[in-house]
């Protein structure tokens, strides 16, 4: 089935890492590979095979933990291994499994490949996902004994594991968004509601990760994020707007805090709230988990620094025409409390109104889907290239075999080139056109095999059957006492039958020879007499 080995393109990968783009990570581990071992012991010349199977790799878990907050731990240190596989050793001693990386993050982190497909999405808390499967340990010689191989002089590899990049986004899960320019008194607001502490302080900064606050208002609960400052262009990315703006993705409410104290020319209350909205508005949210257009949710708009004199005169001036535009208006102090009960509350009916809308989660149904009977689990096609045409093998099975393959063991080549004949590889070669000398590429990866196809021969011994079988040994029948004795029985009627024919031609004289001189004569006289004294039923040897 296989010819020599014309090239193997690429290293053949070993585990995989979390590398960055956002706040990301790359997984990697090595499996274990299989022994090939004969069992050795005094007085027992043949011990047999007892190579040990390899260990497999350790893979890569992501897991929502309650104690972690951000993901910042992985934009320092975005390269994380799980551990290695072990390999087999003599004597039936498999190899040791790879420890499993288990990585906490915060809920709501999304899990996406570098191409912004969610991998997924981990909301509930102790809920997690394998990111990266480690690979599986290659089998030893023991467990690849059979009747019909008993003695294997090989071994397969471990598979190599899962190389990938991800990226990680945190999403924050709240209840209640406060949005606003920097320093409009967000934080302080979530440490004036709950018992959340974020940094405050008296000069103007805006905060970097959002902090999250559980609120109680009577018996209804909900937790609030200060989602970090807004500014002109955020929604294309100017400052950290894209960073700041995904974490109202899952809010319900929105709440504009307005800074009616500051002193920052061409600001007033009225376009401060326009310039958020519009940045609101053009935001798209994630459709795959399921958000709604922001400009769509429920909005309040709070009056901030009302303890200052000339914040309280301006925040009276602007409740009616902010009114008048169908928005819920609390004018609050977040330094003396004024007006943060009312507002608690207002909050709550919201939330409470949020909940009652959303859907019931349905249970997700398994459909299972049987493979199909003529299907071979591998594609053959044609293809050509600078180094000219040839036909590429793909799938699952026959790219996994070719990893297992130990391409310096001639014997490991000639299982898998039993394996890829029981498969049916060899007869889709034949029906896209390959022939003898054919260049046949197994894999779709820059570690794939190349081969020069040597096409299976059926000549001489291998018309009794495949390799390592025999057909004239698979005979399980044996004749009864009585078909031994017809069969005998047969054979001596068959014996007197042509003895009978020989002596009535001598008889008859058929057997005439020409005459010959007397001691020709005599000599035939003392060979008659000879055959005389034996038995008939030996025969005629005359």
């Amino acid at each position: 089935m296989l010819g020599p080995l014309a090239g193997r393109k690429g290293p053949v990968a070993h585990g995989h890492q979390l590398r960055r783009p956002c706040d990301p990570a790359r997984p990697g581990r090595q499996r274990g590979h299989g022994v090939a071992s004969v069992h050795r012991e005094k007085f027992k010349p043949l011990g047999g095979p007892d190579g040990g199977n390899g260990g497999r790799g350790g893979s890569v878990i992501l897991r929502v933990d309650p104690q972690i907050t951000t993901l910042l731990d992985y934009h320092h240190h975005p390269h994380r291994k799980a551990g290695n596989g072990k390999p087999g050793a003599g004597g039936e001693r498999n190899g040791a499994d790879g420890a499993d990386l288990v990585l906490g993050v915060p809920q709501g982190t999304v899990v996406k490949d570098p191409g912004g497909e969610i991998l997924a999405d981990l909301v509930a808390f102790d809920s997690e996902c394998i990111i990266a499967a480690g690979g599986r340990g290659g089998l030893g010689n023991k467990a690849l004994a059979s009747p019909r191989r008993k003695a294997p002089g090989f071994a397969l590899l471990g598979e190599p594991g899962e190389d990938l990049d991800i990226v990680l986004e945190l999403k924050t899960l709240a209840d209640v968004a406060l949005i606003g320019f920097p320093s409009a008194g967000k934080s302080s607001l979530v440490a004036a509601m709950s018992a959340a502490r974020p940094k405050i302080a008296d000069y103007p900064f805006t905060t970097l990760v959002p902090n999250l606050g559980v609120v109680t208002a009577g018996s209804m609960r909900y937790t609030i994020a200060d989602v970090p400052g807004l500014i002109p262009g955020a929604h294309e990315g100017r400052g950290l707007g894209l960073e700041f703006l995904r974490h109202v993705e899952r809010c319900s409410v929105l709440v504009h805090v307005v800074d009616c104290a500051t002193l920052e020319p061409g600001r007033d209350p009225m376009t401060d709230l326009d310039v958020i909205e519009h940045e609101l508005s053009m935001y798209v949210p994630d459709a795959s988990l399921g958000g709604r257009p922001l400009a769509e949710r429920t909005r309040v708009v709070v009056l901030n620094k009302a303890d200052v004199t000339e914040a309280r005169e301006l925040a009276e001036m602007v409740k009616p025409d902010l009114e008048a535009r169908g928005l819920e208006v609390h004018i609050v102090s977040a330094v003396s409390h004024e007006g943060l009960r009312e507002l608690s509350f207002a909050l709550a009916r919201h939330v409470n109104e949020a909940r009652a809308e959303v859907e019931e989660a349905k249970p997700v149904r398994i459909v299972l889907r049987p493979r199909a009977v003529d299907e071979t689990g591998f594609t053959v096609r044609r293809e050509g290239g600078s180094d000219g045409e040839f036909y590429r093998v793909t799938g699952e099975r026959p790219e996994r075999w070719v990893r297992q393959t130990d391409f310096s063991n001639d014997e490991a080549v000639g299982y898998l080139a039993d394996r890829l004949a029981r498969l049916g590889v060899e007869e889709e070669l034949y029906k896209s056109g390959a022939v003898a000398g054919s260049t046949v590429v197994i894999g779709d990866r820059r570690d794939a095999v190349v081969f020069d196809w040597e096409p299976t021969l059926q000549a001489g011994a291998e018309l009794l059957g495949r390799r390592g079988t025999d057909l004239r040994l698979d005979q399980s029948s044996r004749p009864t006492r009585a078909e031994k004795r017809e069969e005998l029985a047969d054979l001596k009627a068959a014996r007197r039958k042509t003895q009978g024919e020989l002596d009535a031609e001598r008889s008859s004289g058929h057997w005439a020879t020409a005459p010959r001189d007397a001691d020709a004569r005599d000599a035939d006289a003392d060979a008659d007499a000879d055959a005389g004294d034996r038995d008939p039923r030996d025969g005629d040897q005359a």
